[in-house]
């Protein structure tokens, strides 16, 4: 096993390096450019109208005010969070095997993480990732050791920061609780105790920053989109059925036929005592992954990171040494057990060396770069200072320009994909009236329509809006026909 781990090692430096040109794209300035917001004294969700959770805009403000707003920033604070996360793997796992099993759950870890390209550098569920194992190895701790405070506390604290990034890590948060209960009554501990501590670790974070929120005066507003659109409406946008989404994602059936193989081959494996628990959190932790991605109905690949990092939990076990831990529960040939595992290993870092190789330079990344860049040299010289440009866009890099230019917008809206689903329903005709008043009333200097856009593309979609419509062919002009998109520059008052 040590020379394939070796040369998995090998191949992920290869695409740490590659990935060093990687620019800012895709979700990522999107949320970079509400955090820019913030700093400049706006309030998220009553001047900001999106379905995140606050805690991922902290995470982007930090990024931004401490490392800057480039790519480079955004490489280093990528970089060191896989860092991080393939460190916590190696010690979550290495008790259930050894040190180079705990290495092959990195590795495969690192080398999923870059194997996906620029687009998904920094994603939500990719942060997700870290929380979630330092979630679980705190439960793990407390049950291994007895102890109820230090390891349920930052265990609890992961979790709840995790809930602040994507609310389905409550799920986990609350299916470990019987685990918690069920080690301290093992230990002989208060059970009361060690679940007053996990709640209160895992309520923390969220009480922060929603209460930060509400000192910015944006709880009532966050409460209005959460219950009045996203829940509601957003939640059942896509509706896809997963399985003929997932036939899009780059040699995505090889590598998670291989993942689950491999996962299955480690959950068969005996582990050293006491340190089974950690089998059963990362099964629980799999089982919560795959209703994560599910539970979306998006069928986006980033979704699937929470299921990604405790498969790799899972499949180290297959990679322990025999003297430890590859002699099967189940009484399978310990020799045929270890060949499967290598076989599997050997084909899944295979599939993804070839999916990061061809994402390292995916020439839809270089050419969304350069459409930010045409957009940018465009609206320039159109723009003067105090101006504002409202664009209609998801992430073909409308947004991206406007945090290049440090532009704002005269709406709260960041996107049109909002006016475009569940059309009949009088919230969604709310929110266009309330785009229509904002364009009227604080007219920008330019409005920026993109042609390729999620839920409906073309032109034409604004006729499903003639209040905007009516406003472009009356007060504005065509000024730019660009690559993918238009730009519509106020007409003179003279």
């Amino acid at each position: 096993m040590k020379p394939i781990l070796v040369a998995s090692a090998g191949l992920a430096l290869y695409l740490v390096w590659r990935s060093l040109s990687w620019p800012l794209i895709h979700d990522a300035p999107l949320m970079h450019y509400v955090a820019w917001l913030i700093t400049q004294g706006a309030v998220p969700y009553r001047d900001v109208f999106d379905m995140n959770l606050p805690g991922v805009y902290l995470v982007h403000v930090a990024v931004i005010k401490t490392l800057g707003e480039g790519s480079v920033a955004w490489r280093l604070f990528d970089l060191g969070w896989l860092a991080a996360t393939a460190a916590a793997l190696w010690g979550f796992c290495r008790r259930m095997g050894d040190d180079w099993s705990g290495l092959g759950a990195a590795l495969l870890f690192i080398l999923y993480h870059l194997a996906g390209g620029a687009w998904r550098a920094g994603q939500r569920d990719f942060l997700l990732a870290l929380l979630l194992v330092l979630a679980a190895w705190g439960v793990a701790r407390s049950w291994e050791t007895g102890e109820t405070l230090v390891p349920l506390a930052w265990g609890g604290l992961a979790a709840g920061a995790g809930i602040m990034i994507k609310p389905h890590v409550a799920a986990f948060w609350l299916a470990c609780a019987p685990i918690v209960i069920l080690g301290a009554s093992r230990a002989r501990r208060s059970a009361v105790a060690a679940v007053a501590v996990w709640t209160g670790a895992g309520l923390a974070v969220p009480v922060l920053v929603l209460g930060w929120l509400a000192m910015r005066g944006g709880l009532g507003a966050f409460a209005d989109i959460t219950t009045g659109y996203v829940l509601p409406l957003y939640s059942r946008v896509g509706g896809e059925p997963i399985w003929q989404v997932m036939r899009w994602h780059a040699y995505g059936w090889q590598i998670w036929i291989c993942l689950v193989a491999l996962a299955l081959l480690g959950a068969a494996q005996r582990i050293p005592a006491p340190y089974g628990i950690r089998r059963a959190l990362a099964v629980l932790g799999a089982v919560y992954g795959g209703w994560h991605f599910t539970s979306q109905g998006k069928g986006w690949e980033y979704h699937l990171y929470p299921l990604a990092v405790f498969l790799c939990v899972l499949g180290s076990m297959a990679l322990a040494p025999a003297s430890r831990a590859t002699a099967s529960r189940w009484n399978v040939a310990p020799g045929l057990s270890r060949a499967a595992s290598l076989a599997v290993l050997v084909t899944v870092v295979a599939f993804l060396g070839l999916k990061g190789v061809d994402a390292a330079d995916a020439p839809w990344i270089a050419a969304k770069e350069r459409r930010v860049s045409a957009l940018v040299r465009d609206l320039e010289p159109l723009v003067g200072p105090g101006g504002t440009v409202q664009v209609m866009d998801v992430t073909e890099g409308g947004i991206h320009a406007l945090l290049r230019l440090h532009l704002r917008e005269p709406t709260r809206f960041l996107y049109d994909f909002h006016f475009f689903h569940d059309e009949g329903d009088p919230r969604i005709q709310a929110l266009r009236a309330e785009f229509s008043r904002g364009l009227e009333t604080r007219p920008p200097v330019a409005v920026v329509i993109f042609r390729d856009t999620w839920r409906r593309a073309g032109y034409a979609r604004l006729e499903a809006l003639p209040a905007v419509t009516r406003l472009l062919q009356t007060d504005y002009r065509l000024a730019v026909e660009g690559d993918g998109y238009r730009i519509y520059a106020q007409r003179s008052r003279s």
